[in-house]
């Protein structure tokens, strides 16, 4: 692969990571100017994943059938699209569309660019470790989204954000265009039935599944946090915006510094080790946020402190768990690819949809989610154990 591949693999999937953490800020402004309750305004993210999710079933298929580039060169566009729709958005109804198509087109980048990782990087611990290191630069960037975001809102509003987003998905596409190699190298027939019964495999497959659901379940958990996180900060803790961007950056550096190391961490503690150390401790810090949101409703440090504990134990099991998920059915990675990508998506939306019909201002609704989460995570995570596929040491 050329020496660019990684760098192009970044940049494509920086606008669908940033859109997120860079908008949040701009939530009770965005309240504001359409005159809607602040449920609707989270929705924009629900309504996001709920195109992910539809997109993210078919680009991996698509991907296997006619090649990796085009598929993403087409998602792409997509994505260009309803992120400059978001940008010019005048109403809320429109506002929701626009962010359905932008997840429509994010959802490519987010299925293909793994498969991508895993054809030109068949050796599974290195794969891992690449999914880590690419978690770490992203985080990183997501980390400065929302300091980007809040002086941005300041600035000239939240279009801005939006406008950032679309600058950015512009200049990935371009370059997609005249960059980006193809990795796959032998093409299969679209045929629905092959499809079918490619989907029925992993379906039915409970290795799979587990392995799919915990880190989309883990995710899931940690979004439901992020998107209710400038209403809990600012209106709840009474935090100016700066301080609450703060509290986001502290929560989303802990997760991008533990998945910088994942390779050191993975050598060191092994697949199994990963696992046994990383979901228990995001579901034991879990327990610490609930215990917060009973005990001291009115600490935001202390609900920073155990949420960065989550986001530590999911960066040091999501690299494996993920990774190995892929290797399960080696022969249709690019389905597979989808299917966990649509299901993450939806989970999101499901988590996300949930905590803007519960949110109340009160921390313990948010905590409980979390920790249902994460509990589920706990129950599933025995299956994977039982595994020589996450049980042995890696080389």
């Amino acid at each position: 692969m050329p020496r660019y591949f990684l760098p192009l693999l970044i940049l494509s999937l920086i606008a669908c990571c940033i859109e997120v953490d860079i908008s949040v800020p701009s939530f009770p402004d965005m309240g504001r100017y359409f005159h809607v309750e602040d449920g609707t305004i989270q929705m924009t993210i629900a309504y996001n994943f709920l195109g992910f999710c539809l997109g993210a079933a078919v680009y991996g298929p698509l991907s296997d059938a006619f090649g990796r580039r085009p598929i993403m060169i087409w998602g792409n566009a997509i994505l260009l699209i309803g992120a400059v729709a978001c940008v010019i958005s005048p109403s809320i109804p429109f506002l929701f569309c626009a962010r359905f198509i932008q997840g429509l087109g994010a959802s490519a980048s987010a299925v293909v660019i793994f498969a991508m990782i895993a054809d030109a990087y068949p050796a599974k611990d290195k794969a891992a470790q690449l999914v880590g290191s690419m978690n770490a630069v992203l985080t990183i960037l997501m980390a400065t989204a929302p300091i980007a975001g809040g002086f941005i809102n300041e600035a000239v509003g939240w279009r801005g954000n939006y406008s950032i987003v679309a600058l950015i998905s512009l200049i990935s596409w371009i370059c997609l265009v005249f960059f980006l190699p193809e990795t796959r190298n032998a093409f299969e027939d679209l045929r629905f039935s092959k499809i079918k019964e490619d989907y029925q495999q992993l379906i039915t497959n409970r290795l799979f599944l587990s392995a799919s659901i915990v880190p989309s379940l883990s995710y899931a958990a940690y979004l439901a946090f992020i998107t209710q996180a400038s209403f809990l900060y600012i209106e709840t803790y009474e935090l100016t915006l700066m301080n609450y961007v703060l509290h986001q950056c502290i929560i989303i550096l802990v997760f991008s510094i533990t998945s910088l190391l994942s390779g050191p961490i993975i050598q060191k503690l092994g697949a199994r080790g990963c696992i046994t150390t990383g979901v228990p401790l995001s579901g034991l810090s879990a327990m610490g946020m609930v215990l917060v949101g009973l005990l001291a409703p009115k600490s935001p440090y202390l609900m920073t402190f155990f949420m960065s504990l989550v986001g530590l134990g999911g960066a040091i099991s999501y690299p494996v768990i993920f990774a190995g998920s892929l290797e399960i059915f080696p022969d249709i990675k690019g389905t597979a690819s989808s299917m966990i990508m649509s299901m993450r998506s939806f989970l999101c939306f499901a988590f996300v949809a949930l905590t803007s019909y519960m949110y109340n201002g009160d921390p313990l609704r948010i905590a409980l989610i979390v920790l249902g989460g994460n509990i589920l995570c706990l129950a599933l995570t025995t299956k994977l154990l039982r595994s020589d596929s996450f049980s042995r040491p890696v080389a």
